[in-house]
């Protein structure tokens, strides 16, 4: 077919002519908004506080656990976070602070987040992890302070009702792949299992965050004092607000009582003793997220995001982990927190702070080595 000059002039070139005009025009429009606003370079970020609910809002009501953290510090530069709970918080000394949400899956889906996020840079930042916890009271006592040197998983695992227990079993948890309720570390050798139930912190970084917090002064309550004084056998759980180092047992399942709290003892000596390890590990806290958080930020350590030797996590006594003598599980699992767990929530702000402050004082020995 032979196209008509007339209509080839006519209709084709002045189409061809209008598409040219549009393309450099928005050439020309990409060029002036590159050279008026250019690319930022991402914020290197020092300290990230992690922590895991507020109450309402991060200040100026009652505090959950970032909220002490923002009013403190002054976090008060806000960035806008779709992908979390709440915005991330910032101040002028590059302390980020996030809330995660409370669970395992808020957990991780939250550090993924903020680890991809282009925005900041994260190579070189140590993670506190600071939040309330429950508190063996063989070990702790209210408004208490341990920085965990192993974090546990206490979801992954086996579970029958505790109607079909056998009768020479102590519990219904089973590890995976395994037989029965296991009671040396060489029973989970040779089951299955996944590799986000165990995380061994960097051992060192922790010793150094405990020698340089152990004699902080945390201030003790009235409401947590007097509610102490239930737990009468249980010389620990008597005394005033102190600083150890013990482990933190990680489900999303917010369990309760004296028999899962002899579950849990022993849950996290068999799996932090599975690489042959003779060092005695003993829990002290249960939380619902930690582990949810170092699946995250191992993640990331895979792609050199984050350092996983810069993690430390301080969980601090709210509430005990089982009844006092005398009163039964159901009562003491919705039982009120004394003093509302402020002590807890005082206490993982002045403690952790002891670390944070320290780190930034000392800011370019501390970015180019660990301690």
């Amino acid at each position: 077919m032979t196209l008509d000059p007339r209509t080839y002039n006519d209709f084709v070139v002045p189409r061809i002519s209008f598409l040219l005009v549009i393309i450099l025009t928005l050439l020309l429009l990409t060029s002036i908004d590159s050279q008026a606003a250019p690319i930022k370079p991402p914020i290197e970020v020092k300290v990230v506080v992690v922590a895991m609910y507020e109450s309402g809002a991060l200040s100026g009501d009652n505090p959950g656990e970032l909220q002490l953290w923002v009013e403190r510090l002054k976090l008060n530069q806000a960035f806008p976070f779709e992908l979390g709970e709440y915005e991330l918080r910032m101040n002028n000394q590059d302390v980020l602070g996030i809330v995660l949400g409370g669970g395992i899956a808020n957990a991780t889906a939250s550090i993924m987040a903020l680890g991809l996020d282009p925005r900041f840079d994260l190579t070189n930042a140590y993670w506190l992890i600071a939040g309330i916890a429950g508190a063996d009271p063989a070990d702790m006592s209210l408004g208490s302070a341990a920085w965990a040197r192993w974090v546990i998983d206490g979801d992954l695992l086996y579970e029958i009702d505790g109607r079909e227990i056998p009768g020479d079993w102590k519990y219904g948890f089973v590890p995976l792949g395994g037989r029965r309720p296991a009671d040396k570390p060489e029973d989970i050798y040779t089951g299955w299992t996944v590799n986000t139930i165990a995380f061994e912190l960097n051992q060192s970084l922790v010793e150094w965050a405990f020698q340089l917090t152990k004699d902080t002064h945390i201030p003790d309550g009235e409401g947590i004092a007097e509610y102490r004084q239930l737990y009468k056998g249980y010389p620990k759980a008597t005394l005033p607000p102190f600083v150890t180092l013990g482990e933190t047992l990680s489900a999303s399942t917010y369990w309760h009582g004296e028999l899962m709290n002899r579950w849990a003892n022993d849950w996290i000596k068999l799996y932090s003793h599975r690489e042959g390890r003779k060092t005695e590990m003993n829990f002290m806290t249960s939380n619902m997220e930690d582990s949810g958080t170092l699946t995250g930020l191992h993640r990331l350590a895979r792609k050199k995001l984050v350092n996983p030797d810069r993690i430390l996590v301080l969980r601090t006594a709210s509430n005990y982990t089982m009844p006092p003598p005398g009163k039964d599980a159901a009562w003491s699992t919705t039982a009120p927190y004394p003093d509302g767990g402020y002590p807890a929530k005082n206490a993982a702000f002045l403690v952790g702070n002891v670390v944070v402050q320290e780190l930034l004082t000392h800011w370019e020995k501390y970015k180019a080595k660990t301690p």
